[in-house]
C-alpha cells in the first residue's frame, strides 16, 4: 500500500513538473525546424535562412534554429505539412507562397489540406509596402511591348511558373483575364531559382519576382546590359519610384470589374513573405514565438544583414496577418467566385 501511495505521489509530481515546465526549459537543447516551400536559393530561403540565424536569440532557451527545404506544389506541400505533421509543440514554423492562404480561403481544390485561420501565425517580414511584385521580360521576347502582346493577335509571351498556388502562376491568370496579356504558361519549376536560370537561359521569356528579390537573388537583372526588364507591376498602388516606365496592373485594368479582382488579388501581397506555426501549440510557446519573431525583425544585427542582402524589412505582426486572413474571407462573394476561376488564387 505504501508503495502504491509513493508510486502515485511520484506520478503526481511529475506531472505537476511536466505542466509547470517553463517555455525556456522547454526549448533548452531542442532544435527548432524551419519549413521553406521553396528549394535554396530563391528569395523565400534567402528570408527564412536569415530569420534562422537570429531566431535563436529571441526564443527563450536558445534553440538551435535549422532550415529545412521543401518544394512541391509551388509551397502547397510545406502549407499541408505545416498544418497536418509538424510538431505542434513549437518546434517547428515555416513559410510558403504568399497565395496559400488566398487559395484555401476561395476554396475548391481537393489538395488544399489545411485551414489558413488555424494555422498559428507569426506574421511577415516584409508587407510590400516599399516593394512590387513584377513582370519581368527578355528584350529579345517576341512581344516588344504589352501593348503588342494586348493587340489582337499580338504574340505570347512564355511565363515560367512553379505550380498550381504560386504566386506567378496565380497572378498570370489574373492578368490575362484583367489585362489581356496574352501569356503562354511553363510550369513545374521547382523554385524561384530555377525560374530565374531558365530566364538567363532564353527558355522562357519571363517571369514573376519581388522588386527586393530581384535585388537580393538577381541584381545582374537591375543592370543596364540586363537581358530582361520590367515592364509590369502589381500589388501596387502607384508605380514603385525604382520602375518608373512599368505600370500598374490597376493602371491596365480594362474594366471596373477588372480593377476590383486586382484590388482583392492584391490583399496577400500585405503578407509578401507568411510565417506560420502549426495550429494547437500550447499557447504560452506560441505568444513566445509570435514576439521573438517581431523581435528579431527589429534586432539591428537582422537589419544589418537585410540590407547588405537588400532584404525588405516592413514586418507584419501575428495580428495584422489574421486581420488580412478576415478581410480576404469576407470580400464579396461574387468576386471571389470569380477570382477562383481564374486561379487568381489557386
Amino acid at each position: 500500500m505504501r508503495l502504491a501511495i509513493a508510486t502515485f505521489g511520484a506520478l503526481l509530481f511529475s506531472g505537476i513538473g511536466a505542466s509547470a515546465q517553463s517555455v525556456s526549459e522547454f526549448y533548452k537543447g531542442k532544435q527548432v525546424h524551419v519549413i521553406v516551400g521553396y528549394g535554396a536559393g530563391g528569395a523565400y530561403d534567402i528570408y527564412a535562412r536569415m530569420i534562422a540565424r537570429h531566431m535563436t536569440r529571441h526564443l527563450p532557451g536558445a534553440p538551435a534554429t535549422i532550415v529545412q527545404n521543401m518544394p512541391g506544389a509551388g509551397s502547397l506541400r510545406a502549407a499541408n505539412h505545416l498544418f497536418n505533421s509538424a510538431p505542434k509543440d513549437g518546434t517547428a514554423f515555416g513559410t510558403f507562397a504568399r497565395n496559400m492562404p488566398m487559395m484555401a480561403v476561395l476554396g475548391g481544390n481537393a489538395n488544399v489540406q489545411f485551414d489558413p485561420r488555424r494555422f498559428t501565425w507569426l506574421g511577415s517580414p516584409s508587407s510590400m509596402q516599399d516593394d512590387a511584385y513584377l513582370l519581368f521580360v527578355r528584350k529579345d521576347a517576341k512581344a516588344k511591348s504589352l501593348e503588342d502582346s494586348r493587340r489582337a493577335g499580338g504574340p505570347e509571351i512564355v511565363v515560367g511558373v512553379t505550380g498550381e498556388g504560386a504566386s506567378g502562376n496565380d497572378i498570370a491568370h489574373l492578368i490575362r483575364d484583367t489585362i489581356g496579356l496574352k501569356f503562354k504558361l511553363i510550369s513545374g519549376y521547382p523554385d524561384g531559382n530555377a525560374l530565374s536560370i531558365a530566364v538567363d537561359r532564353g527558355e522562357i521569356e519571363a517571369r514573376f519576382l519581388g522588386g527586393s528579390s530581384v535585388a537580393s537573388a538577381k541584381p545582374d537583372w537591375l543592370l543596364p546590359d540586363s537581358p530582361v526588364r520590367a515592364v509590369l507591376q502589381f500589388a501596387r498602388k502607384t508605380r514603385h519610384p525604382s520602375y518608373p516606365d512599368a505600370p500598374t496592373a490597376r493602371e491596365l485594368a480594362q474594366d471596373d470589374r477588372a480593377l476590383r479582382l486586382i484590388e482583392l488579388a492584391e490583399i496577400p501581397y500585405t503578407l509578401a513573405r507568411p510565417y506560420v506555426a502549426p495550429p494547437d501549440i500550447p499557447a504560452e510557446r506560441a505568444a513566445a514565438l509570435q514576439k521573438a519573431f517581431l523581435d528579431l525583425l527589429a534586432d539591428p544585427a537582422l537589419l544589418e544583414e537585410a540590407s547588405k542582402l537588400k532584404l525588405d524589412i516592413s514586418p507584419v505582426g501575428a495580428k495584422e496577418a489574421v486581420e488580412m486572413l478576415e478581410l480576404m474571407a469576407n470580400a464579396p462573394a461574387d468576386l471571389k467566385t470569380e477570382l477562383k476561376k481564374l486561379g487568381g488564387g489557386g
